[in-house]
């Protein structure tokens, strides 16, 4: 990993990227995207600060388990000043994400339990159907073995009695 002279205070894209792990083009991403920034030189060239490292792995953390950009940028504008993250910064933040993180294993188990149930079934109206169908919300609706596209005027498609192509 190449190593930065501590007198260096602003990383061009390019140590950025080598340092932090993250593509160029991803560091462009979460700028425009609002979770980091950067000055422009007179040559119009992007320059970051030192701290930039550390919001980039904070960034790449979060999304590792599953957090949103939109939350991790969320989360950023709280800091003061948007300062850099600290250790203590990500214990609180985690902890806030952990009942969201919580509820997404739950529902990844609740699929995996259920796939071999569905696939190919058909049903769409199973209670059990919990991948095409959640809370069997078709068959409140109507019963029978598919979806039927409903058209203006209560009429299913393919029901109309012939039409242009038939």
């Amino acid at each position: 990993m190449p190593q930065i002279p501590e007198k260096i205070h602003e990383l061009t894209v390019g140590q950025l990227a080598a340092r932090s792990g993250a593509a160029v083009s991803a560091l462009h991403f979460y700028e425009s995207k609002g979770l980091i920034s950067s000055s422009r030189t007179s040559g119009n060239q992007r320059r970051y600060t030192r701290d930039t490292l550390r919001r980039v792995a904070f960034v790449r953390a979060a999304q590792r388990v599953g957090i949103p950009l939109a939350t991790i940028r969320d989360a950023l504008a709280e800091l003061p000043e948007e300062r850099t993250p600290t250790h203590e910064d990500w214990a609180r933040l985690s902890e806030a994400w952990r009942s969201e993180l919580d509820e997404r294993i739950k529902q990844l188990n609740r699929l995996r339990d259920h796939l071999t149930d569905c696939i190919g079934c058909g049903c769409l109206s199973l209670d059990t159907c919990i991948l095409s169908n959640p809370n069997d919300a078709f068959g409140e609706r109507r019963a029978g073995s598919r979806l039927m596209v409903e058209q203006g005027g209560g009429r299913e498609k393919g029901r109309s009695g012939g039409g242009a192509g038939r």
